[in-house]
């Protein structure tokens, strides 16, 4: 077998080894059996909302299974007829054979991808915020910049993209917006996405066309779902209503509709500015309530928390990834060592490769560049 086969089936097959790890393989015909046994029971549609958790849960574990055993078995199909060429000197067995492992090779990485997101929000959808840090204008165009990137992000993948608020900058950009982003996984893939974003460019701003180094942050948090019960005393929180800014002339907001709702214990700011007041009221407290969620998850695990908290001010020392258009061109992500040159791509939403190299890090619990100093 050549190498590069070789090559191609150790991947695969330790692609099937963290398929295994994910789904618990030693305990999964047990759990399968149990959830059958549960299926059967006649009280189980007592509870809709139960019953509905208990069959996804289900499906989702007879999904990870009969993937698993697909592609073990088709390696192993395809690894017996390159054998049979060899031993039959048939080129077109084995170039054939070779070409479904090269395509399985890539099945089940993206399946790897996919098994990576089973943490206990990152199916729903999210909220993403973006925010200019000190810099003026500059930092103005550079949120401006990460918006467009994230939404042709989203839009490539087929998710529903809508803005829930919006600063315009004084000069240029916007010093602040808020997105309601939905599609299966949002959360899991935007979430390795918070934390400050550092760009380096020849300002289009600067007569002088010096280079300029901005900064803004990026905060990613699940959409609770209905069945999530977060209580929040109504003494906790205050509710500011203002004037939405709009488009001006005969659209104009002349009413206070928009909506701000500040919860005094955690600090938390979550605004509105659509044109109804009662739906703005509705979609901060949903807001509200997935940043309170989000503060949960974070106290179950250390590691996020450690970086929402390090997170700190949009400026040096915080950044989680570079942005570097002049002199040379490059992206850089600093947890994970993961870079490209390929710059215009990533800012028209190409970040699936920086996503998908945070997720493997967080499996590993190491960063690339731990790794490399073992």
């Amino acid at each position: 077998m050549r190498a590069e086969i070789q090559s191609l089936t150790t991947e695969i097959e330790n692609s099937l080894e963290l398929l295994r790890q994910r789904m618990g393989w030693e305990t999964a015909p047990h759990r399968l059996e149990e959830f059958n046994a549960r299926v059967e029971d006649p009280t189980l549609w007592d509870d809709p909302a139960k019953a509905q958790k208990l069959m996804r849960d289900r499906q989702s574990l007879v999904d990870a299974m009969e993937t698993h055993n697909l592609i073990q078995q088709e390696l192993s199909d395809n690894i017996e007829l390159i054998e049979m060429g060899e031993m039959e000197d048939d080129a077109g067995i084995i170039t054939e054979a070779e070409t479904a492992i090269r395509a399985l090779q890539k099945r089940a990485a993206k399946k790897e991808l996919e098994a990576l997101l089973n943490g206990e929000a990152d199916a729903n959808d999210t909220f993403l915020e973006i925010n200019a840090g000190a810099g003026g204008t500059e930092s103005c165009d550079w949120a401006s910049m990460l918006a467009r990137m994230y939404v042709r992000w989203a839009e490539k993948r087929g998710y529903t993209v809508e803005l829930q608020s919006e600063q315009s900058g004084d000069e240029a950009g916007i010093k602040s917006a808020a997105y309601k982003i939905s599609g299966h996984n949002a959360y899991g893939w935007l979430k390795s996405e918070s934390g400050v974003h550092r760009l380096v460019r020849i300002s289009p701003f600067d007569s002088a066309a010096k280079r300029h180094t901005s900064f803004c942050s990026v905060w990613v948090y699940p959409v609770v779902d209905d069945d999530i019960d977060i209580e929040v005393n109504p003494a906790d929180i205050r509710i500011d209503t203002y004037r939405s800014s709009g488009a001006g002339g005969q659209h104009v907001n002349t009413t206070d509709s928009a909506v701000r709702i500040t919860h005094h214990p955690t600090g938390i700011v979550v605004t509105s500015s659509e044109k109804s007041q009662h739906q703005n009221r509705d979609i901060a407290m949903k807001a509200l309530k997935s940043r309170l969620y989000q503060q949960e998850l974070d106290r179950r695990n250390a590691a996020i928390n450690e970086a929402h908290e390090n997170k700190g001010d949009a400026g040096w020392g915080n950044q989680i990834r570079s942005y570097v258009l002049q002199p040379y061109q490059m992206v850089k992500d600093l947890r994970t060592l993961h870079e490209t040159s390929d710059t215009k791509g990533v800012l028209d939403g190409d970040l699936d490769p920086f996503m998908a190299a945070t997720l493997a890090m967080d499996v590993s619990g190491k960063s690339r560049a731990e790794a490399q100093g073992d």
